[in-house]
């Protein structure tokens, strides 16, 4: 981080550092107070961005932002404690509490332990699914609002009203930081899995402005699948289906994008370039996810990115296979983008006409056209193939104005004047 500035260094570290510094003093001073946590964190951040402003950084910039946190809960705990008259015996054990985990908080043991409690403890099954992502995402991985809004398919507003109902219940009912055992972890699993698949396809196909891929969110959501996978209570067939759905599709970051931010869309990318190692894991894991009897959408997912990787070349893709697999999918997941994806299947087997139908019977389709540039996006691409140019322009300009990446902006905006150059002629 030598050559990058000071707002640069604080920025990477709040998104790689803050959900860890949470993780460790909620389980120093608990649950309750998950929101004092949060804001004591912010508070380090910003402190950092003032005092690092002309490059004074400390040797150990996240050991600086731990400390600084630390203290500040430990002057809140013991403002609220001295007004309730409580003996200054509890401030001095939670300050011990804390040196403790300030003193350990660099060991990987300390940093997992406490990462993977506080999932476990966000997914609680008393909260509504949907407040356990959203929790989940802004707590340990440093989602922003708009951020959770995008990967659910929703608004900031309905966000931000899902994680006061789950900071509530945290605090109202003092969860513990535990990882539960027997039914109540199988309770827990499932949203857990989504959480990590979430995080990654954010990271993948990101909605922010000037970046398409967060090769951040990607690795941190590896690293908790991995850390997921390495533990007793966790280590489940559906993890290893994850884990190598995030290999394979990782394989092929560096030849995404070209010069400029420019995208490479699949059919063009140099498949030489693709990750073999990744791929290789990918298929070891998922080998390693056929034992037992359950299929989950994860091991779908997975085969259908093991497809891409076997075929030689795009024109060489089993589509026929692919379709098999998406038919799978959909019967566990019958999602619009699954949905979508599946209609794209069928286009490259020449049912285009098909696939445009297909996309039309989704369910709340004129909505997901206005709102979501994904579904404009093929519905575009599929009517250029079957030469209806009008519709075509129509559906990209829709598309072009409703993303914010500037990539995808002009990838479809490359599409939209190849439509225009046919209508005129």
């Amino acid at each position: 981080m030598s050559s990058e500035t000071p707002q640069q260094v604080v920025d990477h570290l709040f998104r790689h550092e803050s959900g860890k510094m949470i993780a460790v003093l909620t389980r120093v001073f608990g649950t309750h107070n998950l929101g004092m946590v949060e804001d004591v964190v912010q508070d380090a951040f910003l402190k950092a961005a003032q005092s690092w402003r002309y490059g004074d950084l400390p040797e150990s910039p996240a050991a600086w932002l731990m400390q600084v946190a630390k203290n500040k809960a430990i002057d809140i705990i013991r403002r609220e404690h001295h007004h309730k008259l409580y003996s200054q015996e509890i401030v001095h054990q939670l300050r011990s509490e804390a040196e403790e985990a300030v003193e350990h908080f660099f060991l990987d043991t300390e940093i997992a332990d406490s990462q993977l409690r506080m999932i476990f403890a966000c997914c609680h099954p008393s909260l509504k699914e949907e407040d356990q992502i959203a929790l989940t995402l802004k707590t340990v991985s440093g989602f922003s609002s708009a951020e959770i809004a995008r990967a659910l398919l929703t608004s900031e507003a309905t966000v931000q009203k899902r994680l006061y109902r789950a900071r509530q219940f945290l605090k109202e009912e003092h969860i513990p930081l535990e990882i539960p055992m027997g039914d109540q972890l199988k309770a827990r699993l499932d949203i857990v899995y989504a959480i990590l698949y979430l995080l990654f396809n954010e990271g993948y196909n990101s909605g922010k402005e000037d970046e398409l891929i967060r090769h951040d969110l990607c690795a941190e959501a590896m690293r908790l699948c991995l850390l997921l996978s390495q533990h007793a209570v966790g280590a489940q067939p559906a993890i290893f289906a994850l884990l190598s759905l995030m290999c394979l599709q990782a394989s092929r970051f560096e030849s995404r994008l070209g010069e400029n931010n420019t995208i490479i869309l699949l059919q063009q990318q140099d498949r030489s370039s693709w990750n073999r190692d990744l791929i290789q894991r990918g298929y070891h894991y998922l080998n390693h996810s056929s034992q037992g009897e359950t299929l989950t959408i994860y091991h779908i997912e997975s085969a259908i990115a093991a497809e891409h990787a076997m075929a030689e070349g795009f024109e060489q893709t089993n589509w026929a296979r692919m379709l098999y697999l998406y038919d799978l999918l959909l019967e566990q997941k019958p999602t619009p983008l699954v949905r979508l994806n599946r209609a794209v299947v069928r286009a490259q087997l020449r049912q285009e006409a098909e696939a445009i139908h297909e996309i039309w019977e989704i369910e709340g389709i004129e909505k997901l056209v206005e709102s979501q540039y994904l579904f404009s996006a093929v519905l575009g691409d599929l009517y250029q193939k079957i030469h209806d140019y009008k519709n075509a322009r129509r559906y990209l300009q829709r598309a072009h104005d409703l993303t914010t990446s500037q990539a995808e902006k002009k990838l479809i905006l490359q599409k939209i004047n190849e439509v225009e150059k046919i209508l005129l002629n």
